[in-house]
């Protein structure tokens, strides 16, 4: 296990967060992409803007946060994620709802 002077250090010499990191897309500490079906599980560490940060469970949870389970908090899906991240990415796209409208509301309204 990794001692609390290499967790600091680690701490003390990372660089800013991603995008898909502060999305909850990716890992902290070693910046697994959470969209690969071969992911580890991941556990909210930390929070930043309102965002939850994620880390995978175990190594990288400890080092993001010192406990190997991250904080007593659920991840939101993974879907609600993806789509936070591309509103954030592309904030005038038009939303899903926006492109394809009801079909109820389309054609002969007989």
């Amino acid at each position: 296990m990794y001692s609390q002077e290499s967790i600091s250090g680690r701490r003390r010499g990372r660089p800013e967060p991603t995008a898909e990191t502060l999305s909850g897309l990716a890992c902290l500490v070693c910046a697994t992409d959470y969209r690969a079906a071969s992911a580890p599980e991941a556990v909210v560490v930390s929070h930043r803007d309102d965002r939850q940060l994620l880390a995978c469970r175990g190594t990288c949870a400890r080092m993001a946060g010192g406990s190997v389970d991250g904080l007593d908090e659920t991840p939101l899906p993974l879907d609600e994620r993806v789509r936070r991240h591309q509103d954030a990415a592309h904030p005038d796209a038009p939303h899903e709802d926006a492109r394809h409208p009801d079909a109820r509301n389309q054609g002969d309204p007989s």
